[in-house]
């Protein structure tokens, strides 16, 4: 394997990994947005003031808990592909060396 199908290789990795972390970040987003728009229409019905703001809150405290767990198992999830990556890469590496000293595959 050439240097640069191993750079490639290794692009491609963290590119999948950049994308799982932005689709977190875009679930989070849409669920912050719809705890939102949720509190809105508690708002706007007929209850009592402070029995709203309750609701509202635990509405986006939940929200927000379930974005940060989207987001932290994205980031999990991307670390993991990293360190598959950087093993990869060194087998890698070391085989080329291998090859290159005549030294026996091991």
């Amino acid at each position: 394997m050439s240097a640069e199908e191993i750079t490639s290789s290794v692009e491609t990795i963290e590119i999948e990994a950049e994308k799982t972390l932005e689709e977190a970040r875009n679930r989070a987003s849409e669920i912050i947005l719809r705890a939102r728009e949720e509190a809105g229409r508690i708002l706007s019905a007929e209850v009592s003031l402070n029995e709203v703001k309750g609701e509202r809150e635990r509405i986006i405290s939940r929200a927000e808990e379930t974005a940060n767990q989207e987001i932290e198992g994205a980031k999990k999830k991307a670390a993991e592909i990293r360190n598959i990556t950087g093993k990869k890469t060194g087998k890698i590496a070391e085989r080329m060396v291998n090859i290159i000293t005549g030294a026996e595959a091991g």
